[in-house]
């Protein structure tokens, strides 16, 4: 939700703010601000009003704005669009009972709408709690619902609660007002958000109507899905960006993959009529391919509100290794791009990080593979393991040292600078001179250096490794 506000609002030349919807204390969760903040840093997502920034309409978090809520509940009760109501949770949950035994849809039969303004006024003063609903009975004429990505929409009042609350009897708002107000008051021209709210937006139409306030457009984004269909959750694989990050994928990456999730064919619902009034661009006829390379720039300059496809959309992870391993190419074209990987790389060694991400160009898909392709590069390799025993078994020991003392003799005599020679010219020269079998002498060489029976090229390993060592791992096997 937050990269297509994001590309929305930069395409068109808007502001997109972060609001924490934070009025159903069941659901607080310590913690979870920061870490949607540092998860949007993370991305590169910049926010223009919200939480650390301010803005024209603060504040942003919603338990702080409940006198805003009570004063538009205000509204709504003096023009007969709203009704206090008394009743107990015992009683309504009695009531629904009763009226699903009846084969009825309501949820509630409306007692407390009959009440008269002095009963209502009386125990009010007397300190009953009550809450707000609206009156379902009383709703103000207005234009059916549409939807920039899902076009004209059928009535669906039958699917809502019976006079749905609006203020709880904590004097906190539901979701359905807070959101409608803040909308209002925030000055918001779109309202992007997932396919899950649909099924509300006749009730927050009818609220706007009743306020008399303007409505914005709204784009209801369908949600995300598991490979196999499955809703996404914690139970069935990494769900937080938080994962994403632990796990070492470029934040460009993982957001080049989720623009192309939810990219379809354009709709053929007034397209071009929405997108006069709404300032997107109608510029490209099709979605692109699900594995195009896109930077942010690319991807905010490609974006199109009407080509959001209508599917929910599956999350295909081998999409994310082939998108990874473009963008972490792409970022080795310019020192910017060069250094902030060496930042997120699992090593310290700045240097050698990005030698190591040259000379697996084509090969590494996340840089949390480094340990795994070259970890010689970083440390001493492991020689003892079952793979470099296996590498040099069928080989003579003095054969051996024959072949890597030729080695580093061939190379201590070459003259600085040490990158631009032809080490494979060298090595070849050198075993024909010992006169060994190529397997034999490649793999000698390429066990003494990275212990590893595969890799790249044994030229670009020792021009990576640098002289010294290099020479240090040859002579050292050759004692």
């Amino acid at each position: 939700m937050a990269l297509y506000n994001h590309l929305f609002s930069r395409k068109n030349g808007g502001k997109w703010l972060l609001r924490i919807e934070d009025t159903d204390a069941t659901r607080f969760v310590p913690g979870s601000v920061e870490g949607i903040r540092k998860a949007l840093d993370w991305a590169g997502l910049e926010y223009d009003y919200g939480p650390g920034k301010g803005g024209p309409h603060g504040p942003y978090f919603q338990s702080e704005r409940l006198d805003l809520y009570r004063d538009y509940s205000k509204k709504l009760l003096e023009s007969g669009h709203a009704y206090r109501c008394f009743c107990s949770m015992d009683r309504l949950a009695e009531v629904r009972e009763r009226l699903a035994r009846t084969g009825s849809n309501a949820t509630y039969d409306r007692t407390c709408l009959h009440l008269t303004e002095e009963e209502v006024a009386r125990r009010v003063k007397a300190g009953e709690k009550s809450i707000v609903r609206l009156n379902g009975s009383n709703l103000p004429v207005r234009p059916p619902g549409t939807d920039l990505i899902f076009g004209n929409l059928k009535d669906a009042h039958a699917s809502l609660a019976t006079d749905p609350i609006l203020l709880k009897s904590d004097q906190f708002p539901t979701y359905h007002l807070a959101s409608v107000v803040d909308d209002h008051e925030m000055g918001i021209t779109h309202v992007l958000r997932g396919e899950e709210w649909l099924p509300s937006l006749p009730l927050h139409l009818d609220l706007y109507a009743a306020l008399k306030i303007p409505t914005p457009k709204f784009a209801h984004l369908p949600i995300l899905l598991n490979p196999d269909g499955s809703k996404m959750s914690k139970r069935n694989g990494d769900v937080q960006v938080e994962d994403y990050i632990r796990r070492g994928w470029e934040p460009g990456a993982v957001l080049n993959w989720l623009a192309l999730a939810g990219w379809g064919a354009r709709h053929d619902h007034s397209a071009s009529e929405e997108s006069s009034s709404s300032g997107s661009s109608t510029t490209s006829s099709e979605a692109p391919d699900s594995t195009a390379i896109y930077s942010l720039p690319e991807l905010i300059n490609e974006f199109d509100i009407h080509s959001v496809t209508h599917r929910n959309s599956s999350l295909d992870p081998m999409k994310l290794e082939y998108i990874n391993k473009h963008h972490l190419l792409r970022q080795r074209s310019t020192p910017e791009g060069f250094d902030a990987l060496a930042e997120r790389a699992p090593y310290t060694n700045k240097e050698m990080i990005k030698r190591a991400v040259v000379l697996l160009e084509g090969r590494l898909t996340n840089l949390k593979e480094l340990p795994i392709h070259v970890f010689y590069l970083f440390e001493e390799p492991n020689l003892e393991s079952e793979e470099a025993k296996e590498m040099v078994s069928a080989f003579d020991a003095a054969e051996r040292d024959q072949v890597l003392t030729a080695v580093s003799e061939a190379l201590a005599g070459l003259p600085e600078p040490w990158e631009e020679h032809e080490f494979l010219q060298l090595l070849h020269s050198t075993r024909k001179e010992i006169n060994k079998p190529n397997k034999m002498f490649m793999k000698t060489v390429r066990h003494a250096l990275t212990g590893y029976k595969d890799g790249p090229a044994l030229q670009d390993i020792i021009k990576t490794l640098g002289r010294e060592r290099t020479l240090n791992r040859l002579r050292f096997r050759s004692q």
